[in-house]
């Protein structure tokens, strides 16, 4: 959310009246510049007051009132009487009402916000190449820098399997059908006579809405996750690529810069499927299963791109030239493909460009069925791989071009070439992770069947060079020794095996990475290199060496981060494993972990060291000659390191980004940015002109090293004294059980939202067991938001205590990485409601624990004052009036799903019975509340 957009609750908010019965929220401002948006919720409203009343009757939109009346007052004893006396089943539909409120509300938002976005004619990338173009007309860049990053230039979102979103795909694919439909009845040519058609169209889908079940019914598969990115996926292929290409393309003109045909500034990545990481149900079958699908869905798409394309190549060579190049591969595909050719020659004979993508479009089926029907490859009669399909789209607009046609080359297959070359045939690449003690486990399994039962006893410094010999050697481990393979070793190498299988059925960029969870040391590295020997995907043997996937580490805890440019160095200063990122084009892939980190040491110390982790990654990686491309494990809320993209790739280090960058897009963020065609535009647009402007022009220090010092002592002792007082916090006996008690964290497992379960198995059921992401979406719930800002205003106080207060104040007003730590904060601290978080303590955590409550509080104000102290506002989000308006009123209609979820919880848990009315109602308000909030987990 960007804070020049106003959003429909910013406007909603200038206007307290209470809404009448009929709008169900549709209490307005009378602003006449955004009355479209006004009248765009009025209707969506009045629609859904319209269709709880045809459903459930008038009664439930007087209880709607009634409860979020009272809600204002959550003190007043007449809202617990009134939701106690509420039926489990009536609780369920009045959790269902304001859940459908918030989805309708935010669809709105969201179209609305594109809108605005969309009107601004200066977008992100005309700005970025306008500063390019003032750094080469003073001399600070030359055109051959420019080049040489604009060749490695690699934006890449990867869409987790970790879905925080709580929301179903069937309900999703509604909402997006709502805002087509607002869009089109906001359009002044649209026709009158459509009016009516539309607005019977628009309550229908209302009323769709209201129907469809916002809970999945069982838990979902990793391939149902697969699905939802793919769904994602098709829609950014075929409705946002283009046209942001396209523009990159304009935009560099302006400094004599074209962007080739074959660039790759743009690609996606996928976890869905590939991380195995403490998720059982990813087997390297499931692996391969998903791998299919996405073939078959970016096949589909693709041939449906072609399809579209083919309908206006008619230009006939009795005005137009064909090179000979294309008319050799027009015999040679006509001799491939004859059946093809006897159908289409009587009428396109004379039009060489449709005969080629009709060759083209036959040949994509035709893989697809390969695929589908497991057979083998045929040459010229499908594709083996991209590289093939993209070299024939390249012989049409070749052809075009040579013969001085440069509107229609440089058009619509243009934008098909480089939509082929940003997904390929399968949509994202795949990330492979797995955690480390797997291989460990795997090799001493290995050793001991060749009668060496040491290894799973030698200590880190012994492994490390034993492992060294192992890559510098060329022996097998598992060809020779006696009996079968164990249970570790066959997991590893079947999983490394599928890899192998997945590269040489569908090309060398389906898997890419492998990422190693929990790495410690290099010895975490160089054993799944091992492993990957072992299976042929690794040989440094030959005079050559040949790694066909690379290897990254995955540093997750503070004390990891800490060390990961002494083991960066380590790993680039063993010339065996040089020998490897040599293999992989002298790129070696690095990820750092936002969520672990965090929840080990608060967000201030986490922040800080991943920041200064890139420091010194960045400086190793130069030493050895190496392109380092840093891949950001990012979570949507605050506390798991989330935040506007463009604005965290400007705040990073100076010289850490050169050109390709990878970052998480998890759970309601990838709905928030992707859902509409506009906003995903607008948000890749964004965080790609952050990736150009952070790779050219951020390469040196700005400031002085005497200033930089000062600043980084004084972010030491905030990150220090906040990672001390979270720590006590958490290290508190009574930490885990007033979790448990004042959050719904153990309901959120029964609610379906992933394939992973929310511990790691095999725990002791402490708060190390618990998984990042449910340990933020339980204290989000009740608005307690801890992991958002707990120890940031000690940290903030020592740091003034030390006399450092106008040094924090210039960290503030000109260091990107300090104002953006500080502008998250701020934001969290303002969705924080330590009063609606008072409803869940009093009613749920035993009184012997409450006194935990207290500890926050404090912490909480004095994070509050130092914020404050810090930027010289006097309240939160002064800056950003319009998205503190818009946090205040969220509240003033999730306080009523607050309310309702503190009864149905004192309920449930003092049932001796389950009552499945109850748990429903229960796991609804879970759904509401995360779609009012947003940035859950």
């Amino acid at each position: 959310m960007t804070s020049q957009s106003r959003t429909t609750e910013q406007i909603l908010a200038s206007d307290r009246r209470q809404p009448d019965a009929a709008s169900f929220g549709g209490g307005l401002s009378s602003d006449a510049e955004h009355a479209a948006l006004r009248a765009s919720v009025r209707q969506l409203t009045t629609l859904l007051g319209e269709a709880l009343t045809r459903h459930e009757g008038a009664e439930l939109l007087d209880l709607v009132e009634t409860v979020r009346r009272l809600a204002r007052q959550p003190e007043d004893a007449e809202l617990k009487q009134t939701l106690d006396a509420i039926e489990p089943r009536t609780a369920v539909v009045l959790a269902r009402a304001f859940t459908a409120y918030f989805q309708l509300v935010n669809t709105t938002e969201q179209l609305h916000r594109w809108q605005e976005i969309a009107a601004d004619e200066q977008g992100p990338l005309a700005t970025t190449v306008g500063r390019i173009a003032d750094a080469l007309a003073d001399g600070s860049l030359t055109h051959e820098l420019l080049g040489e990053v604009l060749e490695r230039l690699e934006y890449r979102p990867v869409f987790t399997a970790h879905p925080t979103e709580a929301s179903r795909r069937s309900v999703l694919r509604l909402l997006r059908k709502v805002a087509e439909t607002v869009r089109a009845m906001e359009d002044p040519r649209r026709p009158a006579a459509q009016q009516r058609a539309d607005e019977r169209r628009l309550a229908e889908l209302v009323d769709l809405v209201w129907q469809t079940d916002e809970l999945r019914v069982v838990r979902p598969e990793p391939s149902d996750e697969a699905r939802t990115a793919v769904y994602y996926l098709r829609s950014i292929a075929a409705e946002v690529v283009p046209d942001l290409l396209e523009e990159l393309d304009r935009q560099l003109a302006r400094v004599d810069v074209t962007l080739p045909a074959t660039a790759r500034p743009l690609r996606f990545g996928t976890w869905a499927g590939g991380d195995r990481d403490g998720n059982p149900n990813v087997t390297p079958a499931v692996t391969l299963e998903i791998l299919h699908l996405q073939h078959l869905a970016g096949l589909s798409e693709l041939i449906a791109l072609v399809d579209e394309v083919l309908t206006e190549m008619t230009a006939s060579t009795r005005i137009v030239e064909a090179t000979d190049e294309l008319r050799q591969s027009l015999e040679a595909d006509a001799a491939a493909l004859p059946i093809t050719w006897e159908t289409i020659r009587r009428l396109n004979a004379d039009e060489p460009y449709r005969l080629k993508l009709s060759f083209v479009r036959v040949r994509l089926m035709r893989t697809r069925d390969r695929l589908v029907d497991d057979t083998p490859h045929e040459d010229g009669r499908d594709y083996l791989s991209a590289d093939e399909l993209i070299a024939d789209l390249l012989l049409v607009r070749d052809s075009m071009l040579a013969a001085g046609d440069r509107l229609t080359g440089d058009g619509a297959i243009l934008r098909l070439v480089r939509t082929a070359v940003t997904f390929g045939a399968g949509l994202a690449t795949m990330d492979v992770r797995e955690h480390s003690e797997k291989h460990h486990a795997a090799l001493a399994e290995l050793y001991a069947r060749l009668g060496d039962d040491t290894y799973a006893t030698l200590d880190r410094p012994r492994r490390i060079e034993v492992l060294k010999r192992e890559m510098a050697s060329s022996r097998p481990l598992t060809g020779v020794g006696a009996g079968g393979l164990g249970e570790a070793a066959t997991a590893s190498l079947d999983l490394l095996g599928v890899i192998r299988e997945a590269l040489d059925t569908y090309g060398p960029e389906v898997v890419e990475t492998y990422i190693v969870s929990m790495t410690h040391d290099v010895d975490d590295l160089f054993a799944v290199v091992v492993l990957a020997r072992e299976v042929g995907l690794v040989d440094l043997t030959g005079p050559e060496a040949v790694a066909r996937i690379g290897f990254a580490p995955l540093f997750e805890t503070v004390a990891e981060l800490e060390n990961a440019g002494p083991l960066l160095e380590a790993l680039l200063g063993d010339p065996t494993y040089r020998r490897v990122v040599t293999a992989r084009g002298d790129v070696q892939e690095i990820m750092l972990g936002y969520s672990d980190s965090s929840k080990d040491a608060g967000i201030a110390a986490s922040q800080w060291q991943v920041h200064r982790a890139q420091r010194a990654l960045r400086d190793v990686a130069r030493k050895h000659g190496v392109v380092l491309r840093l891949f950001h494990g990012r979570g949507g809320s605050t506390g798991r390191g989330g935040g506007p993209t463009a604005e965290a790739i400007m705040s990073q280090p100076y010289g850490s980004l050169d050109g390709p960058i990878k970052i998480t897009e998890q759970g309601e963020v990838i709905s928030d940015k992707y859902a509409l065609p506009g906003l995903g535009r607008q948000n890749l647009e964004g965080a790609l002109a952050a990736v150009l402007e952070a790779s050219v022009l951020h390469r040196t220090s700005l400031l002085p090293a005497n200033v930089l010092d000062g600043w980084n002592a004084t972010m030491d002792l905030v990150a220090e004294q906040g990672k001390q007082v979270y720590r006590s916090l958490v290290g508190d006996e009574a930490l885990v059980p007033f979790f448990v008690s004042a959050t719904p964290v153990d309901e959120l497992g029964k609610m379906n939202i992933g394939s992973r379960p929310a511990k790691r198995p095999g725990g002791l059921g402490g708060l190390e067991d618990l998984r990042a992401i449910p340990w933020v979406f339980g204290w989000t719930q009740s608005r307690i938001i801890l992991p958002g800002w707990f120890g940031v205003g000690s940290g903030l106080k020592a740091a003034f205590d030390d006399g450092r207060g106008e040094t924090l104040q210039q960290m503030y007003g000109s260091w990107a990485f300090f104002r953006t730590f500080v502008s998250n904060v701020q934001m969290t601290l303002t969705k924080t409601d330590l009063d609606i978080a008072a409803q869940y303590v009093q009613a749920l955590v035993p009184e012997q624990s409450q006194g935990l409550f207290d500890v926050i509080r404090r912490e909480h104000e004095l994070t509050v004052e130092q914020v404050l102290r810090v930027t010289g506002d006097e309240t939160l989000l002064q800056s950003a009036p319009v998205l503190r308006r818009t946090l205040e009123l969220r509240d003033f209609y999730l306080a009523p799903l607050h309310a309702l979820q503190v009864s149905l919880l004192r309920a449930s848990r003092a049932a001796d019975e389950p009552d499945e009315d109850l748990q429903r109602a229960l796991l609804l308000t879970i759904n509401g509340i995360s779609a009012g909030l947003r940035n859950t987990g």
